[in-house]
């Protein structure tokens, strides 16, 4: 029997699985269309409910790999999308995500998030964001790669509280959201969603995380995940085109990893000792 996928409550008591599904880079070739839909069916299939896409990926395309992929589905998934900043204004911000709506082929986006921060006034947007919640169109609203000084500022402006989550690069390699983001989202129960948990590949060829991944008959991207995973209200959204890497992301949440075994992984990948820019992809 699997285990259950461990779950995260939004501000406004809507649970999600804290595992899900990020589609960055799919919609931009035709010819892996197929297989991108598949996938995200599969982890579907899996219970990896959550969705997260943006109108940047693909230019769109990855909208509608995900609008095809939940036909008939809409009520089980969590549709996560982003407007880009430079759509961010009062106006604007409705128009992006209507055509987001249209190319996800749904009335509502369940959390959209301002992708990062632009020119427009925090408040403009904020402004937006409300009245696409009052019409219904949007279910919640967050932001995206805004550090801590950022949350401050986005927290003063009016409606400002109502943020649901920040979506920044956080894997076991890039620790530094732990020296003071993290816990200050934490503390004000604002989830975190990890994204590029594996580093895009780039961290599974670490020894340790080799060494470690195998006394558990892991993969070290299983690894990687969990370690994420570990951490309290933040949800990790690894992104595959590939079922049997659905399958493998799914497995990760019955790793049980030892606290000798996380230390040195402490020791591999030290967190942060001060306070460092957060970084982006």
């Amino acid at each position: 029997m699997d285990d259950p996928i461990p779950t995260i409550t939004f501000p406004d008591g809507t649970e999600v699985p804290a595992l899900g599904q990020g589609t960055w880079g799919m919609g931009e070739d035709a010819g892996h269309g197929r297989q991108e839909i598949a996938s995200l069916k599969a982890g579907l299939d899996l219970g990896m409910t959550m969705i997260d896409t943006a109108e940047m990926y693909g230019d769109g395309g990855a909208e509608e790999i995900v609008g095809q992929a939940i036909k008939g589905r809409r009520e089980e998934t969590f549709i996560v999308s982003k407007v880009y900043p430079w759509n961010a204004s009062r106006t604007c911000t409705i128009t992006a995500c209507e055509n987001s709506l249209d190319r996800l082929g749904t009335d509502r986006i369940d959390l959209y998030l301002l992708h990062w921060r632009g020119n427009y006034p925090l408040a403009e947007t904020v402004e937006a964001f409300e009245t696409l919640k009052a019409s219904g169109k949007i279910r919640a609203w967050g932001v995206s790669n805004f550090d801590t000084d950022d949350m401050q500022e986005l927290l003063s402006v009016p409606g400002g509280k109502n943020v649901a989550a920040n979506q920044v690069l956080y894997n076991i390699a890039r620790r530094g959201i732990e020296y003071d983001l993290l816990p200050w989202c934490q503390s004000r129960n604002i989830p975190i969603m990890a994204y590029s948990p594996i580093e895009q590949g780039r961290i599974l060829h670490h020894p340790d995380l080799i060494h470690i991944a195998k006394a558990y008959q892991a993969t070290p991207a299983q690894l990687a995940l969990a370690f994420v995973l570990e951490r309290d209200g933040v949800f990790v959204i690894p992104k595959t085109s590939n079922i049997e890497r659905a399958r493998e992301n799914r497995d990760c949440v019955s790793l049980d990893i030892t606290d000798e075994d996380w230390e040195a992984l402490d020791a591999a990948f030290p967190p942060p000792a001060r306070k460092t820019p957060l970084e982006m992809l």
